[in-house]
């Protein structure tokens, strides 16, 4: 939904260097990635994967992860609303939604070899 929006709105912008906010947006996409939402990613993941009984839906992330996905998404709301023009908004929106996806990937990769162990159990 962040990357729509960011390139939503750098479409609808006419004097803005598009490739320019992109590039910086994946440059800052990485960082964001590498220096936040990965080691949150990391945590979770040494946090849940001891567990020998099943694993609630809600269980891979810690409460406090919650409360900064709460703080993320009504910052995210002010930002919307807030008069910063949306070609610059569209940076941030683009480095969140790209270290978000990069760090989403911790997970799938732990998810499938979980899966892979447990087909050669069987």
């Amino acid at each position: 939904m962040l990357l729509c929006l960011a390139f939503s709105w750098l479409a609808a912008a006419a004097d803005v260097n598009r490739y320019l906010s992109i590039a910086a947006g994946v440059v800052l996409g990485f960082l964001i990635h590498r220096f936040g939402f990965s080691r949150i990613a990391d945590k979770n993941l040494a946090r849940i994967m001891p567990f020998d009984e099943k694993k609630c839906v809600f269980s891979f992330i810690s409460w406090k992860s919650y409360l900064i996905i709460a703080v993320m998404i009504a910052l995210g709301q002010v930002l919307r609303r807030s008069p910063i023009p949306k070609p610059h908004l569209a940076i941030l929106y683009t480095g969140i939604g790209l270290g978000l996806i990069l760090s989403s990937i911790r997970y799938t990769r732990a998810f499938a070899r979980e899966l892979r162990k447990e087909k050669t159990k069987a």
